[in-house]
C-alpha cells in the first residue's frame, strides 16, 4: 500500500450483531489521507460516520478490510501498540469536551502526557505552549466550570495537541457551542493545519462547519458516496 498517506483504508466493513440482527455499519468504505490535509466527514445519523471515526482512531476494528496508519497496518498491532499510537500519534476532540471537572486547565492537558510518564519540567512546559497556542494562556488554572463552552473546547484541542500527534480526529466538536464559538474553534483548527503542518478529520453534520475544510467526504449507509475538494474554503481569523 501507498506509505504516503497518512491515513490508507481499503475495502472496510463493520458488522453488529443486534440480537438476531446483522447491522452492516460500513460495507466496503475507502479513504486515503495525505499529510497535512483538513477535511470532514459528512452524512445522515446511522450512515456510519462514527465507526469510521473509530476504525480510523485505532479505538475498533473492522470486520474486514485493511487499514494502515503512517503506512503501518493497523490489525498487526498488539492492544498495547494499539494504545501506543491512540496516545502518541492521534489527538482526539469531542463534542462533550471530556475535561476533568475538579480539575485545572493545566492539569487537564497534562494528563496524556502522565500516561506516557513524560517528567513534571517537560509535562508543565509543553502542556503551558500548548495552551498558549489555542489563546488560553491566562486561563491555565481556571477550571472546567469557570470556563466557556468555547474555552472548554480550546482546553480539549490543547490536550489533543500536547503529545504532537500526526493526525487530530474531532468528532461533531462545535455540537455544543453557539455560532461564535464555533467560528473560534475552526479558526484554531485552520491555524494547527495551516501552520503547524497537522493533519485534520472533522466529523459533523454541519455544512457550514463542513465549508471550513478543503475537503469533504459524505458517507450513506455505510459507503462512500461523495468525496469532493471545497471550492472556497470558508476562512477564519480571529
Amino acid at each position: 500500500m501507498d506509505n504516503n498517506f497518512v491515513v490508507n483504508a481499503e475495502n472496510l466493513t463493520k458488522t453488529y450483531q443486534m440480537g438476531e440482527i446483522e447491522v452492516h455499519a460500513l460495507q466496503g468504505a475507502a479513504l486515503q489521507v495525505r499529510p497535512g490535509e483538513l477535511l470532514a466527514i459528512m452524512g445522515p445519523s446511522g450512515s456510519g460516520k462514527s465507526t469510521l471515526m473509530n476504525i480510523l482512531g485505532c479505538l475498533d476494528q473492522p470486520t474486514s478490510g485493511r487499514y494502515h496508519l503512517e503506512g503501518v497496518d493497523v490489525a498487526q498491532l498488539s492492544d498495547n501498540k494499539l494504545a501506543q499510537i491512540r496516545g502518541k500519534r492521534i489527538g482526539f476532540v469531542f463534542q462533550s469536551f471530556n475535561l476533568l471537572p475538579r480539575t485545572s486547565a493545566l492539569s487537564n492537558v497534562e494528563l496524556p502526557l502522565v500516561y506516557m510518564g513524560v517528567g513534571l519540567g517537560e509535562r508543565h512546559r509543553r502542556s503551558v505552549a500548548a495552551l498558549e497556542l489555542v489563546g488560553l494562556g491566562d486561563r491555565l488554572h481556571h477550571k472546567p466550570n469557570e470556563l466557556s463552552g468555547g474555552q472548554q473546547q480550546r482546553v480539549a484541542i490543547a490536550r489533543a495537541l500536547v503529545t504532537n500527534p500526526a493526525i487530530i480526529m474531532a468528532d461533531e466538536p462545535t455540537g455544543n457551542l453557539d455560532s461564535k464559538s464555533s467560528e473560534e474553534i475552526m479558526s484554531i483548527f485552520q491555524h494547527l493545519n495551516e501552520d503547524q503542518g497537522i493533519t485534520i478529520i472533522f466529523v459533523t453534520h454541519e455544512p457550514d462547519i463542513a465549508q471550513h475544510t478543503r475537503r469533504i467526504v459524505r458517507l450513506a449507509d455505510g459507503m462512500i458516496v461523495e468525496d469532493r475538494p471545497v471550492a472556497n474554503p470558508r476562512q477564519v481569523r480571529m
